[in-house]
């Protein structure tokens, strides 16, 4: 498991597997069942996802419980300016959001901040608590440790969900009203037995089935003990049963790609998961489907998973792809692309299709018009997807961050600077200084403006 820097000077994991058919080795025993963590007496209603927000929401990663961070209206090609800029008290893992007029950023020092869409000028802000110092940590290279993983928001309802790491090495579920950041409750959330010093909340939170569900992984170092985890809570207060899965390695198994769990119109998780401790196969470096309720349904995994695992070349570098026609996409570390079935994973083997680029890949990736735009360390990817087929269109270099597609643009930031490329051919049409970001760090689209994170401030552009 990684959650630090990468770069195309270090390659960020192993050797690359070739991605030829290799006959599966049988499957082991199944997945283990998930728990259920009494709170309090209460009622839960399903429901499926939520509807796909309007163009000028932005409530989750990229947009959609799909991942798919696409929406088509965007700055004109090579016609861009910088419209305002606001500062904020920390840096910024997580991706802005957008919700009802207003840009949503949280910050490493535990901070929220609301800006007015249009014009940059502060509607609220509002510090949590204390983050965790860097130092006190076994390991990692984020310092301080406050609000990491992108939240997540309900249009509806008008609340916005983020969990805050505070002094105590404590994970909190907090609810924020989207008007006036007023706290609406919180709660704990830390992985039930887990120890709270190795288990780092990097992956987006996901908000489905009236609970918002939370991922974890490990620190960057990958000290200690840690698990994989996703725990659902509750979405409409403070009690409530919590529902838990954890990845059945015997250690590691993280669930840390930035873009998080994705969630289909059923409510249905996928997600992905880091090296295991094993060199046989243990959901070390899978796809892993998920219930309304946690309970596992399927699996993907590389033939080579166990050999993936001694090497530290996770399959879970990015998160789930979920794609039309019941299809789902992932790339990792290995630089070996696949396309699955997302309605029967199938275990052990190749998936639909596999291509080899021969670089890793890290974030999240974007898709539109049967394109799926993938951020590599030798740069961005897009390939066309056919029903059961993945190839290449074109490769820029100029840029290797988490991209978004807004109109005939795909923005993505690296190495200081923020880029518009021609998402049809690849091409460079704008490019401009906006300051050192985080790693994995992505855009977001609203209402013909693009926001982006960097240097301690939030820039918007249109």
């Amino acid at each position: 498991m990684l959650v630090g820097a990468c770069g195309a000077a270090t390659g960020c994991g192993g050797a690359a597997h070739t991605g030829s058919r290799t006959t599966p080795t049988p499957p082991p025993p199944p997945l283990s069942k998930t728990t259920s963590v009494p709170q309090a007496s209460s009622t839960t209603v399903r429901r499926a996802s939520p509807p796909a927000p309007r163009e000028q929401d932005w409530p989750t990663y990229h947009q959609t419980g799909s991942r798919a961070g696409a929406v088509a209206t965007g700055p004109p090609l090579g016609r861009v300016r910088r419209l305002w800029s606001a500062a904020v008290d920390g840096a910024v893992y997580a991706e802005p959001l957008v919700l009802g007029g207003r840009v949503i950023v949280a910050t490493e020092n535990d901070s929220v901040y609301a800006f007015d869409a249009a014009n940059g000028a502060r509607s609220w802000s509002v510090h949590l608590a204390t983050p965790v110092p860097g130092g006190s940590l076994p390991c990692g290279n984020i310092d301080p440790s406050g609000i990491t993983s992108t939240p997540v928001a309900d249009p509806r309802s008008g609340v916005i969900y983020l969990v805050s790491y505070r002094t105590g090495f404590r994970h909190t579920l907090v609810a924020l009203d989207v008007a006036t950041g007023q706290v609406k409750w919180e709660r704990g959330i830390d992985p039930p037995g887990g120890d709270e010093t190795t288990e780092q909340q990097r992956a987006a939170l996901a908000l489905a089935n009236h609970r918002v569900y939370v991922a974890y992984g490990g620190l960057f170092g990958d000290c200690g003990r840690y698990h994989g985890w996703v725990i659902g809570a509750p979405a409409s207060g403070p009690t409530g049963n919590l529902v838990t899965y954890q990845v059945p390695s015997q250690n590691e198994g993280a669930i840390w790609a930035p873009s998080g769990p994705a969630v289909d119109r059923a409510g249905n998780l996928f997600v992905a998961t880091g090296n295991g401790s094993s060199s046989s196969f243990d959901y070390g470096n899978a796809v892993i489907r998920l219930s309304p309720t946690l309970q596992p349904v399927s699996y993907f995994a590389p033939p080579n998973a166990g050999a993936l695992s001694t090497s530290d070349t996770d399959l879970g570098s990015t998160g789930p792809e979920l794609l039309p026609g019941s299809r789902a996409f992932i790339m990792g570390k290995s630089g070996v692309a696949y396309l699955l079935n997302a309605e029967h994973l199938g275990g052990l083997g190749n998936g639909l299709a596999s291509l080899n680029l021969g670089a890793a890949a890290f974030g999240g990736d974007a898709y539109a018009d049967g394109t799926l735009y993938v951020p590599t360390v030798a740069g961005i990817y897009a390939l066309q997807v056919g029903e059961d087929t993945l190839r290449v269109r074109w490769r820029q270099t100029a840029t290797s961050g988490s991209p978004i597609v807004a109109g005939r643009g795909l923005w993505a930031m690296a190495n200081g600077n923020l880029y518009q490329l021609d998402a049809a051919t690849g091409a460079v049409r704008y490019s401009v200084p906006v300051g050192q970001s985080a790693h994995f760090a992505t855009p977001t689209a609203s209402d013909g403006r693009i926001y982006i994170a960097a240097d301690g401030r939030v820039q918007a552009f249109g």
